[in-house]
């Protein structure tokens, strides 16, 4: 049994969180469908949220995917993953969207500002037509202006989503920026090594998750 395996079957009941909330609500005998939110990252930051992903049930749906318009290969990724779900669970659903990066590789600080605050009103009304239920993510940047957007709509009283931050295993001894940023916002935020578990003691370590 792979490793990550293993310690996935350990986030699953953070993820559970919100639907146990739900199930509250609304009484009846089966858990509803849970409407999820899931970031995608260029590279390796689509392939280990699609590797968390394939341990959801098929109580995580809708699945809205965002990615940033210049994203040239995760939408390809993420089309065979969903294809391959689909014939696990017949009534598999998902939506694909794409929004403005907010920050490129070696961009100025003070151009991204800018190009983020674009990102941001860009992302705001696509992230209230959608209205998640749970927002996952793992570090792309794209997540950052998601997140703001999903935590003003709850601060409105419009929806209230629930935050689950996943920091990259190549993360070791220091948060990436985009962890910085939503170690302070996020609901949950899980990290995958020790050391970064005794900076950060609001995080929850699980050892490797992916």
């Amino acid at each position: 049994v792979l490793p990550w395996l293993g310690a996935a079957a350990l986030l699953l009941p953070l993820l559970l969180v919100p639907a146990a909330l739900l199930t509250r609500r609304r009484r009846g005998p089966r858990t509803p469908p849970l409407s999820l939110l899931v970031v995608a990252g260029s590279g390796g930051h689509t392939t280990e949220i699609l590797r968390l992903l394939s341990c959801l049930s098929e109580s995580y749906s809708p699945r809205h995917y965002i990615l940033a318009d210049s994203d040239k290969m995760s939408e390809a990724k993420i089309r065979s993953f969903e294809q391959k779900r689909a014939e696990t669970f017949s009534n598999s659903q998902f939506t694909l969207d794409r929004i403005p990066r907010s920050r490129e590789v070696r961009q100025s600080w003070t151009s991204s500002m800018v190009t983020t605050l674009y990102s941001v009103l860009y992302s705001l009304p696509l992230t209230y037509k959608l209205k998640p239920d749970l927002i996952l993510c793992n570090g792309p940047g794209t997540c950052v202006p998601v997140c703001l957007c999903a935590l003003l709509l709850g601060l409105l009283g419009l929806k209230r989503a629930i935050i689950v931050y996943v920091e990259s295993i190549c993360r070791v001894e220091t948060l990436s920026l985009s962890g910085k940023i939503l170690y302070y916002f996020s609901d949950y935020f899980i990290v995958q090594w020790p050391a970064l578990k005794e900076k950060y003691p609001k995080s929850v370590y699980l050892g490797r998750i992916v």
